[in-house]
């Protein structure tokens, strides 16, 4: 019985001093601040205004005046934006394409060089910085870059090979020209995702294969892979997003005309532009952002139902 007096004092004792344990004033108010401002951070830049677009996308402004000028015109820009504005149908073409081949080709091709780069093979170090030394370029200057290569007056394609092709100019090819200049940047991101990801791997998943005489393809198509899960959800993710977010390079070539529509494009064209229309312009960003919303949920979902398992 004195046995079981002693073990019960033990146990409480350690609860009872948890419960009584606080951070300091001092902790306490540093806590407070490295929460407070990102969340204020967060909420003016980002909440404020996504909550302002989606206002502003019932009304008509030209953002001259005060606020108060606004002219509420219901679901209009919605209804505008899909039957009587025609770069917007090529648009959401066009950011379908560059979702497929962003997944299909630098997606692909970064996990390929990953698989590869992670079996330690010599100058490894040297290769991961040589594939991932364009994505710390902006895409801006990416387009300055493959302007070298796309000039019908000196870039390098047309001089090797005696044409004078428009490679930017020309509404029938310039797509695939500045999707080829972004696969070049996207490919190294994703590599480097795949790469960390690999090298979390369990090792022992790897050698009780080898020992169950699985080949190294199917020891990462039937275990590597499937074990990757987040990772995979992670990288379709990021694909999704770049596909919608594609702007710089198309507004580098020709501000988002000429074949090149995307819908990031059109948002800058009627916001800033020189139509100023904050209300049409504010409804196809609340356009992008639900199109975005949906697969951010999904990823969000997929994560929490694993943490939980």
């Amino acid at each position: 019985m004195a046995t079981t007096e002693v073990s019960s004092k033990e146990v409480t004792q350690p609860t009872t001093n948890r419960k009584k344990r606080r951070l300091p004033p001092r902790d306490r108010a540093v806590v407070i601040v490295m929460v407070l401002i990102p969340t204020l951070f967060v909420v003016g830049l980002v909440w404020i205004p996504a909550f302002l677009s989606v206002v502003l996308s019932f009304g008509t402004w030209n953002g001259i005046g005060p606020v108060g000028n606004i002219e509420w015109v219901g679901t209009k820009n919605y209804s505008d934006i899909a039957t009587i504005y025609p770069p917007f149908w090529p648009a959401v073409r066009h950011n379908l394409i560059w979702l497929g081949f962003l997944f299909f080709v630098p997606t692909l091709l970064g996990m390929f060089l990953a698989v590869i780069l992670d079996r330690g093979m010599k100058f490894s170090r040297f290769y991961q910085t040589a594939f991932y030394m364009p994505v710390v370029l902006s895409l801006a200057l990416v387009g300055f870059i493959w302007q070298l290569f796309y000039s019908r007056d000196q870039g390098l394609i047309n001089q090797v090979f005696g044409t004078e092709v428009d490679w930017y100019g020309d509404a029938s090819i310039n797509l695939w020209a500045v999707l080829i200049a972004t696969a070049w940047r996207h490919t190294g991101y994703i590599m480097l995702i795949y790469l960390a990801g690999l090298k979390g791997v369990d090792a022992t998943l790897r050698e009780a294969a080898a020992v169950d005489g699985a080949t190294e393809r199917q020891t990462f198509f039937k275990i590597i892979f499937p074990v990757m899960r987040p990772i995979n959800m992670i990288v379709l993710v990021i694909v999704v997003i770049e596909s919608l977010r594609a702007f710089d390079l198309v507004w580098v070539v020709n501000r988002g005309t000429n074949g090149l529509e995307i819908l990031a494009a059109l948002v800058s064209q009627n916001v800033v532009g020189e139509a100023s229309r904050y209300g049409f312009g504010s409804a196809l960003a609340v356009i992008m952002m639900l199109i975005s919303s949906v697969f951010i949920i999904l990823y969000l979902r997929i994560v929490f139902k694993e943490e939980r398992r």
